[in-house]
């Protein structure tokens, strides 16, 4: 159960445009972290990723699209209520989000760049983004990195900066957000051809962990909140060998102790376990996901949680507590998933 006698509940993005149903409650088992579907809420298309306001109230999604939006929605009961039309962010394709500063920030992949949209009182969103940071600049992968593609926008947990990761410019930008208005505070540059799609911080705050996309790697980065900064350090490969093709890394996630990090790859369909010491990522093991092309990966109570897009599955692991390997448990059928977030 949640604070206040309420029972935890997962909610679950999908695309629309692949089949999957929008926005998908789920009860979460207190023991065995087991989901069993609830309800599921369209409206909104293709609502691939979610993030909780503080208190679980209010539930925000991009809409991934060319027009590119995001919207609220009401948390009373099993089934969120939209609370208005989406919410344009000036911006074509946006992927990731967060809450931030009075406002929802949004990572725009296909514009390469980030939104600040306006939240009111009641957890409602002002009818446009109040800023728009555009990124700039390219990198060495012909295809991929063109120009930028901010896949991903959150708060550091010092909650001072809002930090944003580029695929298209091998960089992490560090952020102020004053009156509605985003500026870049410092850039930070990763190994050219790497491709950062996600960051996570460790739970001490000193360091953060970012997956790159276009190498299979996790790059180890030092993070100091007080002058915002952030400094790689080295790079760690997810795979124990090289892979067949290109193997596509997406999710990361850290264990609530800091003790273990874990990734998700798309290409191989494999979770992998890394123990945490410090600036010292150590690969300790690789498990199947339990499905195919898992998309995000999410902690919670102990589990692990795949979203596996293609095999239109949600699959969860039981984390062993001394070697943080995760063990399969289970899976739900949704067709289409892109991310699990609980609240």
């Amino acid at each position: 159960m949640t604070d206040g006698g309420r029972r935890r509940r997962a909610f679950i993005g999908s695309f629309t445009a692949a089949g999957g149903p929008g926005v998908v409650t789920a009860a979460v088992h207190p023991h065995s972290g087991a989901l069993a579907l609830l309800e599921s809420v369209g409206g909104v298309p293709d609502p691939s990723y979610l993030a909780l306001a503080p208190g679980g109230r209010t539930l925000y999604a991009v809409s991934e699209t060319a027009d590119g939006a995001v919207a609220a929605y009401h948390v009373h009961d099993d089934k969120p209520r939209l609370a208005g039309p989406p919410v344009p962010v000036d911006a074509n394709g946006p992927t990731h989000l967060s809450v931030f500063g009075g406002h929802v920030l949004t990572a725009n992949y296909g514009s390469g760049s980030v939104s600040a949209v306006p939240v009111r009182p009641d957890g409602t969103l002002a009818n446009a983004a109040s800023g728009v940071l555009r990124h700039s600049g390219s990198g060495p992968h012909e295809r991929r990195q063109r120009g930028p593609h901010a896949h991903q926008v959150q708060p550091d947990p010092s909650g001072r900066w809002a930090v944003s990761v580029d695929l298209g410019t091998d960089s992490v930008r560090v952020c102020t957000l004053k009156d509605g208005a985003l500026a870049v505070h410092r850039e930070f540059a990763l190994r050219p051809g790497s491709g950062p799609r996600h960051l996570a911080f460790h739970p001490g705050g000193r360091y953060a962990y970012v997956v790159n996309e276009l190498t299979p790697t996790v790059t180890v980065c030092r993070w100091d909140a007080a002058t915002g900064a952030l400094k790689p350090l080295a790079e760690t490969p997810v795979l124990p060998g090289a892979p067949a093709g290109d193997a596509y890394p997406s999710g990361i996630a850290v264990s609530p102790d800091g003790r273990f990090l874990w990734t998700a790859t798309r290409g191989e369909d494999v979770l992998s376990t890394f123990a945490v010491d410090g600036d010292q990522l150590r690969l300790t093991a690789t498990v199947p996901c339990g499905g195919h092309w898992p998309r995000a990966l999410t902690e919670s109570g102990g589990f692990l949680y795949s979203a596996n897009e293609r095999s239109g599955d949600i699959t969860w692991f039981a984390v062993d507590p001394e070697t943080g390997v995760p063990r399969y448990d289970g899976s739900v059928e949704i067709p289409a998933p892109s991310c699990v977030v609980f609240g």
